[in-house]
């Protein structure tokens, strides 16, 4: 990725089998912000980026998620679907870790593989 990325929004775009899939996103790169992520919502408008991050859990969640683990060059490592109230496992190379609502990810083309790119706004 090179730079740094600040808490905010902006856009993730899948490189995938779907062709370019355009998604809103709100990155969460703050300690505090990372902290949060979802925690306490009933949904997400598109999908939220932690960075850096290498594991999540979804204690105190309303709802399950889609989980997707991203190396250092934004490539899906591995995607999961977590309910509420577990403990995800660190996930070696994992640098970044994107959330959505549970079973989005695969309708943009999200899985082991597929290069994602992020733009800031």
């Amino acid at each position: 990725m090179g730079r740094r990325l600040r808490d905010g929004r902006g856009v993730l775009v899948v490189h995938g089998e779907h062709g370019e899939v355009r998604v809103p996103l709100e990155i969460a790169a703050s300690y505090r912000a990372r902290t949060k992520g979802l925690l306490g919502r009933d949904g997400v408008d598109g999908a939220m980026l932690l960075t850096p991050a290498g594991s999540v859990h979804t204690f105190r969640m309303r709802m399950p998620i889609d989980v997707a683990y991203l190396d250092r060059g934004l490539r899906v490592i591995a995607v999961r679907t977590m309910a509420p109230g577990r403990l995800g496992l660190p996930r070696l190379r994992s640098r970044h870790v994107l959330e959505a609502e549970a079973g989005v990810m695969a309708g943009w083309g999200v899985g082991a593989g597929v290069r994602v790119s992020v733009t800031e706004e």
